[in-house]
C-alpha cells in the first residue's frame, strides 16, 4: 500500500488526476492530511464515495506509532522512540522552552557520518525516512502533548542534508499544512559543502545549524570523517554563501570535550576565525556516549566568558533530558539490543 501522509500538495493533485478527478481534489486531500489530521481516508467526507474507494485500493494513512517514551522528571522532556510500518525507530525529542514546544527531528535511520562522539552513527545508516515519517514526528509529539509545537530542529538521527529531497517536501508541507512557518525551523548539518550550496540556493529562509566542534582541521577530521572531505576553509565560505544568498545566521555546534577541543588555543583559534563575522557559536555540553572515550568538559562556562571578551556572540545550549537517554540515537540503541 502506498502513503498518502507525506505526499505534497502538487504530489496527491497528479494522483487525483491519475484517478480521473478534478485538480482541486488534491488541495481538499491535503487538507484532510495535514491540517484536519485524518487518520483514515473514510474520514474525508467532502470526497465522494467512489473517489475514497478508489483511493483505498492500494493507498492509505500511515504515521507509524510511539512504542516507547522517556520523560525526564527534572524538565519534562520527554523522548518518544516511533517504529514506522517496515518496524524501524528512530527517536523525536520533544523540549519545553519560553517560546513553547521545540522538536528535534530525526532524518534517517541510522547515521552514515561516522561522528565519534554521536550514538546515531552506530550501525551506520539503514534508509532515509520519508517526508511522511518525519511529519509523523510532529503529529505524534503533538498529540502526546496535547499542544501544538512552535519550533522545529532537524538534528535528530542523520545527517538531514543526505536525505534532501524528502527534507525539502517535509518543509514544504510542514510549513504550508501544519502551519509551521520557515524561519522556525533550524537543520543541522555536519558539513556537506554542495549540499550547503544546493539549500543556499532554495533561499527557504530556514535557520542552519554546522556542527564545528573544532577550529582546527586534524582536529576536526578527527572527530568527524566528512572534515576530510570537506576542509574547514571550503566549509566556511559555503556558510558565508549561504548567509549572503538567504540572510539567516548561521549557528556553529560546538560540543565541548575535554581535553580535545576545549583549550585556550582553541579559543584563541575561534577568535580568529569568526570576529566581526556576526557568526553564532552555541556550545554544548557533551552528553556522553557509552561507545565513546570522548569526556564532557568542565571548562563550559569559561569557553563561553572567554569567547565573548573576544566579541564573539556565543551561547550555552540549556542542558536538559539528562535523567533519560539524552544523547541522540542512544534510545533507539538499547531498543536494538533488546531486539537481539
Amino acid at each position: 500500500m502506498n502513503n498518502l501522509f507525506g505526499l505534497t500538495q502538487e504530489a496527491l493533485t497528479d494522483l487525483a488526476l491519475s484517478l480521473g478527478e478534478k485538480a482541486f481534489r488534491g488541495k481538499q486531500l491535503f487538507e484532510w492530511l495535514y491540517q484536519k489530521r485524518a487518520s483514515s481516508i473514510d474520514e474525508m467526507t467532502n470526497l465522494s464515495k467512489a473517489f475514497r474507494e478508489k483511493l483505498k485500493t492500494d493507498h492509505t494513512i500511515d504515521r507509524g506509532e510511539i512504542i516507547l517514551t522517556q520523560r525526564d522528571p527534572v524538565d519534562g522532556t520527554r523522548k518518544f522512540l516511533i517504529r514506522f510500518a517496515d518496524g524501524e525507530c528512530i527517536e523525536t525529542v520533544l523540549m519545553r522552552y519560553e517560546h513553547g514546544l521545540s522538536l528535534c527531528v530525526s532524518s534517517q535511520v541510522g547515521c552514515a557520518m561516522g561522528c565519534a562522539f554521536c550514538a546515531s552513527t552506530r550501525g551506520g545508516l539503514i534508509r532515509n525516512l520519508t517526508a511522511g515519517e518525519m511529519l509523523s514526528q510532529i503529529v505524534l509529539a503533538e498529540e502526546a502533548a496535547g499542544e501544538r509545537i512552535a519550533s522545529v530542529v532537524v538534528m535528530g538521527i542523520g545527517e538531514p542534508l543526505m536525505n534532501m529531497d524528502n527534507l525539502l517536501d517535509f518543509l514544504a508541507i510542514a510549513s504550508a499544512g501544519l502551519g509551521i512557518g520557515m524561519r522556525h525551523f533550524t537543520v543541522s548539518t555536519c558539513g556537506l559543502v554542495p549540499e550547503i550550496d544546493r539549500l543556499a540556493e532554495k533561499n527557504l529562509k530556514i535557520n542552519l545549524a554546522v556542527s564545528l566542534h573544532s577550529p582546527f582541521q586534524e582536529i576536526r577530521e578527527s572527530l568527524m570523517p566528512v572534515a576530510k572531505r570537506y576542509p574547514l576553509e571550503e566549509l566556511l565560505k559555503s556558510c558565508k554563501n549561504y548567509f549572503t544568498k538567504t540572510g539567516r545566521r548561521i549557528t556553529f555546534e560546538y560540543a565541548l570535550m575535554a581535553g580535545k577541543n576545549d583549550r585556550s588555543e582553541d579559543i584563541e583559534r575561534l577568535a580568529a576565525l569568526f570576529k566581526g563575522k556576526g557568526a553564532h557559536i552555541n556550545l554544548i555540553n557533551l552528553n556522553p556516549v557509552a561507545e565513546s572515550s570522548l569526556k564532557h568538559s568542565e571548562n563550559v562556562n569559561f569557553f563561553c566568558r572567554a569567547l565573548k571578551k573576544r566579541g564573539i556572540h556565543c551561547t550555552m545550549r540549556r542542558r536538559i533530558g539528562q535523567n533519560i537517554d539524552a544523547a541522540c540515537g542512544q534510545l533507539r540503541q538499547k531498543q536494538l539490543a533488546r531486539s537481539f
